[in-house]
């Protein structure tokens, strides 16, 4: 029943999408509310020939829904997102955003670069955490359409915000392709600064409930170890034998137990097999995720080196998304692609800082198949 009221509610969006919305080249706009200093919000709607649809908004450069069909053809939104500008300004789980100038953690707030030392904000205290206070998911961009298929986001982040050195330009681009979602990152500067871009999508392949019955394998045999407080210690450690270990697959729950004293679940970036150790290269085939019941598949494809696997710990069923679905304990699954937290303390890690000259590229595909039954 849950699948279904998202698809009645589905159809309801729809079509008050297609009675107010703007169309431009095949993508329909629509305002998406208005932001504390008078910005309005846009949010813009991608179909599929397949009958997948994407909605991205100009907020955050965010995908707010992204509706797949399973193996019999029926739809439902397979991320985590909300229908009103509001609940993603008082969010704090950064859902379906784009984070940055620097993605996941940098261990007090401080580093130290080319000689000098910045401060940034500690907001998850004492480190600072994707961005900080207002970080990129929580900026308005520019938006451009690209064909019927893409909408590119752009944003400009001058010397100094949030702490940190230099003039930013970053596009993000999300393209619906057949049976994929793909989204492109590219950033610049005029001053070297550290740049680690990422996108907080918690997926959910059921449409509802929890991911804890989803199958994941994950091609990473190592990954890096943290203290208590998740920060890396510097040191990278071998999966086998341990609950991280999804090189065959496993259900996402079979050994979360085990987790509950250090993380309440997973949260632990992969070293990806696949990828260089220096950062960066051809793209390449991270993580499969399959939902038994509905037969959805999802593979990650990435040029990134890392990984984070995020099981929604936090959730606790107060808050409500698209379509009145409760947001439970283990709700969706974040398979943040990135490079490694706290890269900045840690020479060993593949290095996030862009110097001018130089142009920051990072590709992550989401394609979708399906499992006979």
């Amino acid at each position: 029943m849950p699948n279904l009221s998202r698809a009645i509610a589905f159809a309801g969006t729809l079509a008050l999408a297609c009675a107010h919305a703007s169309v431009q080249r095949g993508i329909q706009r629509e305002p998406f509310g208005t932001m504390a200093d008078g910005a309005e919000a846009t949010r813009f709607t991608i179909r599929g020939g397949d009958g997948a649809m994407a909605r991205v908004t100009d907020y955050g450069a965010t995908l707010t829904e992204l509706w797949i069909p399973d193996r019999d053809g029926r739809l439902a939104d397979v991320v985590l997102g909300f229908e009103r500008l509001a609940d993603y300004v008082a969010s704090p789980f950064y859902m379906g955003a784009t984070m940055g100038r620097v993605a996941n953690r940098i261990a007090n707030a401080r580093f130290t670069l080319d000689g000098r030392e910045y401060t940034l904000a500690a907001n998850r205290a004492p480190h600072h955490i994707h961005g900080g206070v207002r970080g990129f998911d929580k900026r308005r961009w520019r938006a451009t359409l690209i064909g019927d298929s893409a909408v590119a986001f752009a944003y400009t982040s001058p010397d100094g915000e949030e702490g940190y050195p230099g003039t930013l330009d970053v596009t993000v681009r999300y393209t619906l392709q057949p049976h994929a979602l793909r989204i492109d990152y590219t950033a610049t500067a005029d001053r070297a600064t550290p740049v680690n871009l990422s996108n907080h999508s918690f997926f959910n392949l059921a449409g509802a409930g929890t991911v804890l019955d989803h199958v994941l394998t994950l091609h990473a045999h190592r990954y890096t170890l943290v203290d208590a407080s998740l920060i890396p210690t510097g040191d990278v450690a071998a999966v086998d034998g341990t609950p991280l270990d999804f090189t065959a697959p496993h259900r996402i729950g079979e050994r979360i137990e085990a987790l509950r004293a250090a993380s309440n679940g997973y949260d632990h970036n992969f070293v990806l097999d696949a990828v260089p150790d220096s950062g960066g290269g051809t793209l390449a085939l991270a993580a499969r995720l399959t939902e038994p019941t509905s037969g959805r598949v999802l593979e990650i494809l990435t040029t990134e080196p890392g990984m984070q696997l995020f099981t929604g710990n936090r959730f606790d069923g107060r808050v409500t998304g698209v379509g009145g679905v409760s947001y439970v304990q283990h709700a969706g699954v974040a398979l943040e692609t990135q490079h490694f937290p706290d890269a900045l303390h840690h020479p060993s890690f593949p290095s996030i800082v862009l110097r001018p000259g130089a142009t920051f590229r990072s590709m992550t595909v989401y394609r979708f198949t399906t499992d006979a039954r």
